[in-house]
């Protein structure tokens, strides 16, 4: 990684990577643990697309998610009793979002390519959705 995609991480770590993780703690109304891979998420050369696209596969899924588990307190607390740690990877790079999800022993695990297939938000967050509910 050169210095420019050095640049174009260190600032999504800190600006939007913060705020997308503030939003889903008050979202979750605990803190979740993050495990992030920044490596394997940055070996394509698309840094000048990183600020878009780790928010749209990997955050807004969550988000929206996490939005739509929560909207009761039976849904709150079925999170934050169940859902310990999110691990973010790109290492098999895995487009499909039937294939991107798992949820074992209290960790989401989301290994999904940080550049194929951005925009199917509505998919990952449906795919999702699913996961978390089967075993919350």
């Amino acid at each position: 990684m050169g210095l420019a995609e050095k640049r174009a991480l260190k600032t999504f770590q800190e600006g939007t990577y913060e705020q997308l993780r503030n939003k889903i703690n008050s979202i979750a109304g605990y803190d979740v643990e993050f495990d992030i891979n920044w490596e394997s998420l940055t070996t394509n050369k698309y840094s000048h697309l990183w600020e878009d696209t780790f928010a749209k596969v990997y955050f807004a899924p969550i988000i929206n998610a996490f939005t739509a588990i929560t909207v009761d307190d039976m849904g709150k607390e079925a999170l934050k009793e169940t859902l310990t740690k999110i691990k973010i990877k790109d290492e098999n790079d895995i487009s499909n979002p039937d294939r991107t999800y798992d949820f074992t022993d209290g960790v989401l695990t989301i290994d999904h390519s940080s550049y194929i297939n951005i925009d199917q938000i509505d998919q990952r967050t449906s795919k999702l959705i699913q996961v978390l509910e089967s075993q919350l």
